[in-house]
């Protein structure tokens, strides 16, 4: 999908010709223009309601060049009420033969560059079809290839535009990546499309074969690659904007690219659901995406450990003892909670970064789920500020997290008489021991995590990859381009 900006008039929207003309609507809608006389003669005779998402639609209206009329109440016009809108509205026209959208704000109370983004964003989200392993782009299908955002002023709201048309297509890369089955997103195919955004501005990648991994000692991250028949991959993908001297931040994405669970076998039903068990690291490559968009002055670094997790002769068992990369022993007695495997030996290369901040990204834990379902990724830090920051970006980007405990009476279930530390810690506060392992590995650097198990995906029928926690990590990132950081960091 397309994205343009422009100063529009209500007149002149009215009189441009489009398949459909979008126009939010608030309670008080003055105008003698067409689309605002009849906003405010439906209101009056109790025909719509200029609620957050209320719609009403109308076919080839009088003194409106559009085929299509939708009016779509947005209460105060704040942010979040302009997501709920356009969502509704651009919801309505998905599965129509419409193509060019024209998106009027003009009538927002008081348009604000936040809420041109949100209406971005929210086409974006509307408008993104999965059909990378289809015959054919399905018949329910949207066809909208272009939206036009008409505001009073464009200069005005330029940057939230800019940053929402980044967003879309970070998200759309993230979702795609996300959605593709195990088959068709492998390690060394998630690699390959790191290697494309490679080609972007300020990006490097650089990919680490099991050699590699090997010479590094990322014996945790190599027992669990090691009932497959995929090899691994251990990708490394570099933002540099600003001056060498900046520590980075370093992202680090869960990519196990399937998930059986190993000798400790997932139940069949929805087992098909575990190839969304890297969007972890395909929000990595979402958020990259939106970085070489948006060239913000700050240094990122990218880490995926890229895997999948099998079942053969040579696959871990429960009561193996592997030695990861910081040197510690750990007990695996569940093969299925793998995930903290690949990603201990990821945080421990992240120190040689000399990073600022570290944020790992994982579709981690069942706990999680039923601890926040699907609406808060659950956030755990050793950082109150980093804390802080994370969550004010998610509230700033509608892309919730909540913050979870991190006692370190939590940690007493990890104790092993035959290693360092075991994988699991029973099923009682299971988010929270999971992140209670990964800490242990973190003690270089201020540390968060973002737990996304109930958050990265949707089951049923509307079933697919959200493209969360890209919106969070975008917004957190720019937030730090402000700062100035000077560490020193490694060639």
């Amino acid at each position: 999908m397309d994205f343009e900006l422009k100063t529009f008039t209500f007149t002149r929207v009215c009189a441009e010709k489009c398949d459909a003309l979008v126009v939010l609507a608030a309670p008080t809608i003055a105008g003698n223009d067409p689309a605002s006389q009849l906003a405010a003669q439906a209101i009056k005779a109790g025909d719509f309601q200029a609620k957050p998402g209320k719609l009403l639609v109308s076919y080839r209206p009088a003194g409106i060049a559009a085929t299509r009329l939708v009016l779509v109440g947005v209460g105060d016009g704040s942010a979040k009420n302009v997501r709920t809108a356009v969502l509704a509205a651009m919801g309505v026209l998905k599965n129509s033969n419409v193509k060019r959208v024209l998106l009027s704000l003009g009538a927002l109370p008081a348009l604000s560059a936040d809420a041109v983004r949100a209406a971005v964003v929210a086409c974006g989200d509307v408008a993104y079809v999965y059909s990378a392993t289809k015959s054919k782009a399905s018949a329910t299908a949207t066809p909208v290839e272009r939206v036009v955002v008409a505001v009073p002023d464009a200069t005005k709201v330029k940057p939230g535009f800019d940053k929402g048309a980044a967003l879309a297509k970070g998200i759309a890369l993230a979702r795609e990546w996300g959605n593709r089955p195990a088959n068709h997103a492998t390690p060394v195919l998630l690699a390959g499309a790191a290697k494309e955004l490679g080609k972007l501005p300020k990006i490097k990648v650089s990919i680490l074969g099991p050699k590699e991994v090997a010479k590094l000692g990322m014996g945790a991250f190599m027992a669990v690659a090691q009932g497959s028949v995929e090899p691994l991959r251990f990708i490394v993908l570099r933002y540099d904007g600003a001056a060498k001297t900046t520590a980075p931040v370093v992202l680090v994405g869960k990519g196990i690219t399937f998930d059986t669970g190993g000798i400790s076998i997932k139940p069949a039903a929805e087992m098909d659901e575990m190839k969304f068990d890297m969007c972890g690291a395909a929000s990595v490559l979402g958020t990259f995406r939106v970085l070489a968009e948006l060239k913000p002055a700050i240094n990122v670094v990218g880490l995926i450990p890229a895997c999948e997790n099998m079942l053969d002769g040579r696959a871990i068992k429960p009561g193996d003892v592997v030695t990861s990369m910081s040197g510690q022993t750990i007990e695996i007695l569940n093969t299925d909670a793998e995930g903290r495997l690949v990603l201990c030996d990821a945080l421990t290369y992240a120190e040689r970064f000399k990073p600022q901040a570290v944020v790992d990204i994982a579709t981690l834990t069942g706990a999680c789920v039923v601890a926040l379902g699907g609406v808060r990724s659950g956030l755990f830090s050793s950082d109150d500020a980093l804390a802080k920051a994370l969550s004010e970006a998610g509230e700033s980007s509608f892309d919730l997290c909540w913050r979870m405990p991190l006692d370190d009476e939590y940690a007493e279930g990890l104790k092993t008489n035959f290693a360092d530390v075991a994988n699991v810690a029973g099923r009682a506060g299971g988010a929270v021991t999971a992140a209670k392992f990964l800490q242990r590995f973190t003690s270089k650097f201020p540390w968060a995590h973002l737990d996304i198990a109930g958050t990265a995906w949707k089951g049923g029928a509307a079933k697919g990859s959200t493209g969360r926690p890209v919106g969070l990590l975008v917004d957190y990132l720019l937030g730090q381009a402000v700062k100035t950081v000077t560490k020193p960091r490694a060639a």
